[in-house]
């Protein structure tokens, strides 16, 4: 496993709560917290995306 400098945990209303993390190598991470061990990662500029595209309100169909 990678060593993974991991944000404080980011926790809505009524949700689980996440984490982000980021790597020597590139790399970003996000965990539900307590399960930072198993993360979805991928390139920083595709989590960026991901990230801006959720907040500009592109993933809303899904809530």
């Amino acid at each position: 496993m990678a060593d993974i400098t991991w944000e404080a945990p980011f926790c809505g209303e009524g949700s689980s709560c996440f984490r982000l993390g980021t790597d020597a190598d590139g790399n970003g991470y996000i965990a539900v917290v307590g399960q930072e061990e198993i993360p979805f990662t991928d390139s920083l500029e595709a989590l960026r995306t991901l990230i801006t595209d959720i907040k500009a309100g592109k993933a809303d169909h899904l809530l």
